[in-house]
């Protein structure tokens, strides 16, 4: 794809081509002092590429300059795609949303929650009712991350091997044997709590499809959409466009490279766990076709994927009694912040922007993945926007907000 030959002029789309400029020089300042290798944005309005920049290199070692179609680790910026996914087969009537998650996986028939304890010696108590379907697209699943601190729960993820994109060599037929063995936090549907539960709608996909996840979005998102630099690992004719992914220690400070760009990542060769909540690898213009097709309902380039109705559902709170995410979470961990949104199926859905203390529109829909990159997704304003780097963890920078003052800014008219 020449993306070059795509990109609008900002005027004719109502941004200002000054005010987006300050974009790459603000994000450059970033690059300057060491804090990130590299930035990449992209802003679109009217279906129109109106800024595509990027700063700083893919891998600051060797000093090879960020380009625009560098391959990023997206991390739970999957989770969006694995979603749609999963209401592709909704729309064919493969399930209901009502649906207990234990009629297609009989594992999770009669899980037990939490009920004190220690991570070596604890009590369980049954559910209030059976997981749904829904409440593994909404994160009310009552499951948990490896990585959260502070529950033993989140210990017995980590010894049985539970740790979201970074589970080892098992398949996800496996995880799921494994964590119906595990107490739930919480009986589904009482909490909000970030979790492997798009990893479980991943298995789904595969028990409802007959097909493993990798082949079914191959042929059903991203061939269809051009997503043709997406997928679970990156192959060895493009290794040279791979970026390397750096750590942050928020003690010290240090940073080093946790993955580098090269034949030595885990993602150079295909992998075993195929994390729907957080495995895929993406480009900016890959990522913006999905977000660009979300937008317009369903369809991109003439190419429909689903009906405008089923993306208008998956945009709608789906968060019990219309709360927002702050009013149901456990204070755990987040890529983004509660307050003032609710939570689609597969999405963060703004439902006051005064509330969320940030520039936007309410409607607005959004997700980031661990090494910092973020997209949102504005139906008033008719815009998407991205930004990709590699630095974890994401809360290091508030690079997603800074984007947003930026963006916004920019609209004239």
């Amino acid at each position: 794809m020449n993306v070059a030959a795509k990109i609008a002029r900002p005027e004719d789309v109502g941004l200002s081509s000054a005010r987006l400029a300050a974009i790459p020089d603000y994000f450059g300042s970033y690059v300057a002092r060491g804090k990130v290798a590299g930035v990449s944005t992209l802003v679109a309005r009217h279906g129109e590429i109106a800024h595509f920049e990027t700063v700083g290199q893919r891998d600051s070692e060797s000093g090879l300059p960020l380009e625009r179609d560098s391959i990023f680790r997206i991390y739970s910026m999957t989770k969006p795609i694995t979603s749609l996914a999963l209401m592709m087969l909704y729309e064919e009537g493969h399930f209901q949303l009502n649906h207990a998650v234990s009629r297609y996986i009989p594992e999770f028939k009669g899980l037990r929650v939490w009920a004190g304890g220690t991570h070596e010696k604890y009590e369980t108590k049954p559910a209030e009712r059976e997981m749904t379907i829904r409440d593994l697209l909404t994160h009310t699943s009552g499951l948990t991350y490896g990585f959260m601190p502070g529950h033993p729960v989140a210990k017995l993820y980590r010894q049985r091997g539970i740790d979201g994109a970074a589970t080892g060599d098992i398949t996800l037929k496996e995880m799921v044997a494994r964590l119906s063995e595990l107490p739930l936090l919480f009986s589904p549907g009482e909490k909000w709590n970030y979790s492997v539960s798009t990893d479980v709608c991943g298995y789904l996909v595969e028990v409802l499809s007959g097909r493993p996840l990798d082949e079914l979005l191959a042929s059903r998102i991203f061939a269809p959409l051009g997503m043709n630099d997406t997928g679970f690992h990156v192959p060895a004719e493009k290794l040279g466009r791979f970026t390397t992914n750096y750590e942050k220690d928020l003690r010290t400070r240090a940073v080093r490279a946790i993955d580098r760009g090269d034949e030595t990542s885990i993602y150079a060769r295909p992998r075993k766990f195929l994390s729907g909540g957080g495995g895929l690898v993406s480009t900016m213009t890959d990522y913006w076709r999905f977000c660009q097709m979300i937008l317009d309902g369903g369809v991109f380039e003439g190419t429909r994927l689903v009906s405008p109705k089923t993306i208008e559902f998956m945009s709608l709170n789906h968060l019990p009694g219309g709360r927002t995410m702050k009013e149901m979470s456990t204070a755990a961990f987040s890529e983004l912040a509660g307050d003032g949104a609710g939570f689609g199926l597969g999405f963060q859905v703004i439902l006051d922007p005064a509330e969320a203390q940030a520039v936007g529109s309410a409607g607005n829909l959004s997700w980031g993945g661990a090494a910092s990159t973020y997209f949102w997704i504005d139906p008033e304003e008719d815009l998407v926007a991205i930004l990709m780097t590699q630095l974890m963890p994401s809360s290091t920078y508030p690079l997603r907000p800074q984007l947003q003052q930026l963006v916004y800014a920019a609209i004239e008219a």
